[in-house]
């Protein structure tokens, strides 16, 4: 695998990735964030170029000291040939295999490669899958990479983003001394690793809340790494309110108005959530998401 580390060639795999959507998005998303300012210290593996067929996204070796930090451990995965992805899967310098990771990408044709290659390397692998969704303008997104280039948080939100129009209610940019508040009503969190990466989450990539009348957020959505929108909740006092949905038109507004794709997963048993984000026009992509979850024999989940 060749490290792709070129301004110059990631902004032309940029341009490439987009012509797969949606099965690349994962990986797409990825690249966006690499190309402004790569909060994540991600890297770009491509098995040839110009011309490649399978695209890797991984932490560079520094961030990857945590054995057990499945957050952290993540590769995206695009290929265009899955069905060919074992032979590369099973190299150790390009995956890890002594560490709890977690495999994730939009071809569910990718499973038998890394069934494979974790067989081989006696590591257990647990899968996940759920619905992705898209709205017709990711879709049709034609990678002109218009936005400024350099980290979202030297964009900001614009002033006017912040106004609320509800009393007692003010759309805020979500403030990283509450990750403890979102780690503790994430379903996937709930632990010092969680907290770690919802903290980087929040200072680096886009978030959002309501804050309440007492000031505390009421409702908040979040970001990760492959442009990925979660961790959305909102307070049990203030369900059914529309606050959520507040948050979540002005969010879409600023993420449309900068020009970083976003999507979404939905576990296809969860009826209320899609129909709650079917009404600001995301609906379920031709491809689904799929999540593989790998941790050596001596490494059991936690």
């Amino acid at each position: 695998m060749i490290l792709l580390n070129n301004s110059h060639k990631l902004l032309a795999l940029y341009k490439s990735l987009a012509r797969s959507i949606p099965e690349s998005l994962k990986v797409y998303g990825s690249v966006y964030h690499i190309n402004h300012g790569n909060p994540f210290n991600m890297e770009v593996l491509v098995d040839s170029w110009p011309e490649y067929q399978m695209v890797i996204i991984r932490p560079q070796k520094q961030e990857m000291t945590d054995d057990m930090d499945s957050y952290t451990n993540v590769y995206h995965i695009f290929s265009k040939e899955p069905q060919k992805s074992e032979e590369v899967l099973k190299n150790c310098e390009i995956i890890n295999w002594k560490q709890r990771l977690q495999i994730q990408g939009f071809q569910e044709s990718l499973a038998e490669g890394i069934r494979a290659a974790t067989f081989s390397k006696s590591v257990k692998v647990e899968h996940s899958r759920a619905l992705l969704l898209v709205t017709e303008d990711i879709l049709k997104l034609n990678a002109s990479n218009k936005s400024k280039l350099g980290s979202w948080a030297e964009t900001g939100h614009p002033d006017d983003e912040f106004e609320s129009e509800t009393p007692n209610f003010k759309y805020a940019q979500l403030d990283v001394s509450y990750a403890g508040l979102v780690n503790d009503n994430w379903k996937r969190g709930k632990n010092e690793r969680s907290l770690h990466y919802i903290k980087h989450c929040i200072e680096d990539l886009p978030s959002a809340c309501l804050l309440g009348p007492e000031g505390v957020p009421v409702s908040w959505v979040t970001m990760d790494p492959s442009c990925e929108v979660g961790m959305a909740y909102s307070m049990e006092k203030y369900r059914r309110t529309g606050n959520m949905a507040r948050v979540m038109v002005r969010y879409m507004k600023y993420l449309r108005q900068k020009n970083i794709p976003f999507y979404i997963s939905v576990l296809e048993e969860n009826e209320d959530s899609r129909r709650f984000v079917g009404q600001f026009g995301f609906f379920e992509a031709s491809c689904e998401w799929h999540q593989w979850t790998c941790y050596p024999q001596d490494l059991v989940p936690f």
